[in-house]
Formats: structure tokens, sequence, C-alpha cells
């Protein structure tokens, strides 16, 4: 109950960030939308209409309220561009959130499928033959890996299998009529830059933490007592090695989401990031706090079940020293 509340709070202190950000940020999507050749009253009225011409706390606590009701606002720039366009063209924020979500869920689960099962076998095998070749070999890959930012592996993955050897494509352009086989090719090269990005890192703490068990004395006299070393890993190490494990995969799992911003921009895939990208350059404040919310909401769930796994492998944990 305890970590629920602190995630709630973290949530809540990461929506008043973003909103604080945004209001001190000199001009808003009046001005935005209008150029600098508008005049003063028509911008004014355009932020009456928009509600900006209200304090910020106000502002704030109105949006809160609505989200509570499940109405996250509509977007600013649903509507047009151009003075004396017929009606509103507003839309609501929701509408344009859930199918870059889709999307975005579908990139981050592929990888995930791949990143995580790989990481557990590599860093598993690491630790059971450490500071061997093949030890070396993989951590000084994974070394790279994690410290390669996104965007370079994604060039990276595009000059060799898109440009030398054009394998797959460079713009992952999906849609709801894309079928399950399409989307896994168009999507090949961002899927692979979310899995060598992650993977790393997974794979170095899984085998750190089976290397600290390995080391304990319960281990030892595991060993003394006969038991092969499938049985040593499996029925003694590894439950006591879930819950670091589950707690870096947690965290990688929340880095890949937010991480996904930098890959889709480079894919021009159409997800949340590329979304809140091109929000936040248009100042479209209710679609740039939905998609934080979002963000947020996944980093504080992701972890909330990485304990639980925790608690579940290794139920001393709710009894603390």
């Amino acid at each position: 109950m305890l970590r629920l509340s602190l995630g709630l709070v973290t949530v809540f202190a990461f929506s008043v960030i973003i909103f604080s950000t945004f209001s001190f940020l000199p001009g808003d999507f009046a001005t935005e939308i209008l150029g600098q050749s508008a005049t003063k009253s028509a911008v004014k009225a355009l932020r009456a209409e928009l509600g900006l011409d209200k304090p910020p706390v106000t502002r704030y606590f109105d949006w809160l309220g609505n989200v509570f009701q499940g109405d996250f606002g509509s977007s600013f720039s649903g509507r047009s561009k151009v003075q004396g366009d017929q009606g509103d063209r507003s839309r609501e924020v929701v509408g344009l959130i859930v199918p870059r979500l889709k999307n975005t869920l579908f990139l981050t689960g592929v990888a995930a499928m791949l990143a995580i099962p790989l990481s557990l076998i590599l860093g598993i095998s690491a630790a059971l033959y450490r500071n061997s070749y093949y030890d070396r070999s993989a951590t000084g890959v994974s070394l790279v890996t994690v410290s390669s930012p996104e965007f370079f592996t994604a060039y990276i993955f595009i000059l060799l299998l898109a440009t030398l050897f054009p394998v797959f494509p460079t713009i992952s352009n999906v849609d709801e009529a894309s079928t399950l086989a399409e989307r896994f090719y168009r999507t090949a090269l961002p899927v692979f830059t979310l899995t060598l990005i992650t993977m790393g890192h997974m794979m170095r703490m899984t085998r750190s933490a089976i290397i600290n068990i390995l080391s304990s004395e319960y281990i030892e006299m595991a060993k003394l007592s006969g038991a092969s070393r499938y049985e040593v890993i499996v029925k003694h190490a590894l439950p006591n090695a879930w819950a670091p494990i589950s707690q870096v995969i947690a965290i990688n799992l929340a880095y890949m989401l937010i991480g996904s911003v930098v890959v889709e921009y480079v894919f021009n895939y159409q997800g949340i990031g590329r979304l809140m990208v091109g929000s936040v350059y248009n100042r479209d404040l209710p679609v740039v706090q939905a998609c934080a919310l979002i963000f947020a909401s996944t980093y504080v769930i992701l972890n909330l079940i990485a304990d639980l796994i925790g608690i579940i492998s290794n139920p001393r944990l709710l009894y603390p020293k």
C-alpha cells in the first residue's frame, strides 16, 4: 500500500513538473498558431477560447479534475490554422493517443519478447562461465551497446540493413490496415534498435545478480550436498535472483517505452513518442500532458509489478531486518 501511495505521488509530481515547465516557456499555442503578425486582440481572443488566459494553477487543477473523470481534453492542434475556417476542428486527446499508443505498445512488446529471454540467457551463461573468453566477449559487447545512444544504434542498423544490404525499410510506416506480417517486417529495424540498447543493461545486471548469489554460503552447501549445476541454478540461485532481476527488467521496460521517443522519430514510426515530440514543438499542452502522464504511470506500474514479483519469489522481502 505504501508503494502504491508513493507511486501516485510520483505521477502527481511528474504532472506538476510537466505543466510548470510549459507554463514558464515563452509564448503559447495561441501565438504559435496565429503567427507573429497576429494582432493582440486576435491572440487574446484565441487564448480566452482555449482557456489559456486563466492562471496556471487554475488550469492545472481543472485539467486534473477532468483526468479523474476520464477526460484528457481536446488537442489544440486539431483546429485549423487558417482563420475563418468552418467550425471547430479540435479533436479529443484520447482519440489521438489510443492508436499511437497501440503502435508503441506493439513496438516495445516485440522488442521486450526478444530482449528479456536473450538477456537472461546471456547473463546466466556469462555468470556460469565467469572470466572465460565467452564471458569477456559478452560483457564487452554489452558495454558497447549500453554506451551507444539510441539514434546512433538506429543509424548503424539503417546503414547495414537498409542501405548496404537493403533487407528492411528505413521508414516504419504502419496503419490499422497493415497485417501482422507487414508490421513485423516494417518495424524490424526499430525493434532491433530497442532490443539492442536494453539487452546489454539487462544482461549485465543479470550476470551480476547471479554471480553475487553463487558466492553465497547456501550455494556452497548445495554444491557440497551433491546438487548438479542445473539444480544449483534453477532451484537455489534463480529464486533469490528474481527480485533484483525483475527490478532491472522493469526499469529497462520503462526505459524502452520512453526511449522509443527517439527511435520512433528516427524511423518515422507513428507512435506515442513521435506524437509527443510533435506536440511539444506545437505547444499542444493537452497532448503533452496526457503523453507524459502515460509515461509516468507506466514507469510506476512496472516498478510495482517488479516489487510483486520480487516478493512472490522471495517472501522474506516482506519482513525487513
